[in-house]
């Protein structure tokens, strides 16, 4: 049966994606680590210990084709696309088999310039219609999915 992971620490979109899930008749489950623990009525959360990328690794270990994941991490959504699941960001993004390659790289890139002592764009300002879009995303999603 599928299920919504939601990599839950800093994601901006726990309510919404709970609120579409409970249409859906969805299981949630909320990934998060002990400094950012949340419980949230209609969904489930499951506490990792902190370290480096132990949500993720956690998520991973639970995900199964078909399901969705929501996560704003590149390398967690590479993982997650490696086991056939769906990915969507915070803001209605589809991480694909398609793109994944280029946001690492731009990622890496990113990197590079910074431990180098750069600069690099960091994201815009969240707007209201950022989870306007993700909801109709995870929408279209999940009726693509269930038809």
């Amino acid at each position: 049966m599928m299920k919504i992971l939601i990599d839950a620490d800093g994601c901006p979109v726990v309510n919404e994606t709970i609120q579409i899930a409970k249409e859906y008749r969805i299981d949630v489950l909320l990934l998060c680590d002990t400094a950012h623990t949340m419980e949230r009525e209609g969904a489930e959360t499951i506490v990792i210990s902190q370290g480096a990328d132990a949500v993720d690794f956690a998520l991973v270990n639970r995900v199964s084709k078909g399901d969705i994941v929501i996560t704003q991490d590149y390398g967690l959504a590479a993982m997650v696309l490696s086991k056939q699941a769906f990915v969507i960001n915070q803001n209605g993004f589809y991480y694909t088999n398609e793109n994944i390659d280029s946001l690492l790289h731009t990622r890496y890139v990113s990197k590079k310039i910074r431990n180098a002592g750069g600069r690099v764009k960091g994201p815009k300002k969240r707007q209201k219609e950022d989870n306007t879009n993700f909801e109709n995303s995870l929408r279209k999603l999940l009726t693509s999915i269930s038809l």
